[in-house]
């Protein structure tokens, strides 16, 4: 029951884990760019050792190069000396000495080349590290601009989507103001067919009637025909110059 508790546990911190690298991706790509660089620090400590161990080797094999020409120089002289056996001794020392030299310089062959390997290794891996991280970052940036892409598309397509009601809301507007406007011209119309249009046409002939009495009155004092209006005037007209000759 607690292993079944504890495995409860873990899937839980697991999801919640999960969605904190699915929200927040540039915070786990910086973890997996503190993580390289970790590595590679641990890589260089053990380069350095072994870079060491090269160095270390190399030392020797001076050191025994030196002692080999000490020892031929002295196995020679103690022979042209006629000292054999301290000749022999000298010579017994030096093909010690050269058997060290001698598998002192293949391990420090060996050596070299497998630190050469190394960096290479290094180098290539934290090449390709890097690259991978470039992919991720350019994968990330591209994501990000997607997401804000696919946000204003939702955003344009809820925007449509309300100014196609606003226009349904404006039609059905038009539709109301049309409709009031002839039920306006309905009761105008209306209106019209109640006035006695009989009355105004006697109020209208009453008042020329009137008009062409007014107009009788005013020829009649002045003392013109209503026949021909334009005689008298011609009359006065011409009166002045019938006189004059």
């Amino acid at each position: 029951m607690l292993q079944r508790i504890l495995n409860l546990i873990r899937g839980f911190v697991g999801l919640f884990v999960s969605g904190v690298e699915r929200t927040n991706p540039e915070a786990l790509l910086e973890v997996e760019k503190e993580n390289l660089r970790e590595q590679i620090s641990k890589y260089n400590d053990g380069l350095a050792s072994h870079a060491a161990l090269c160095e270390r080797l190399m030392s020797q094999t001076r050191q025994l190069e030196a002692e080999e020409r000490d020892l031929r120089a002295k196995a020679g002289a103690n022979l042209r000396a006629g000292n054999r056996e301290a000749a022999g001794q000298y010579a017994l020392r030096l093909q010690t000495v050269q058997r060290e030299l001698e598998e002192d310089r293949k391990q420090l062959e060996q050596a070299e080349t497998t630190y050469k390997d190394l960096v290479k290794a290094r180098n290539v891996s934290v090449q390709a590290a890097k690259a991978k991280l470039e992919t991720l970052k350019s994968a990330i940036n591209d994501m990000k601009m997607k997401k804000a892409l696919a946000e204003l598309t939702e955003m344009s397509t809820a925007m449509i989507g309300n100014i196609g009601g606003a226009g349904d809301t404006m039609d059905r507007l038009t539709s109301m103001v049309n409709e009031e406007r002839d039920k306006a011209a309905g009761r105008a119309r209306v209106a019209r067919e109640k006035i006695d249009f009989t009355s105004v046409e006697l109020k209208e002939s009453e008042q020329r009637a009137l008009a062409d009495q007014a107009l009788a009155d005013f020829a009649a004092k002045e003392g013109i025909a209503l026949g021909d209006a334009s005689a008298p005037a011609a009359v006065k007209s011409m009166g002045p110059v019938a006189e004059k000759q």
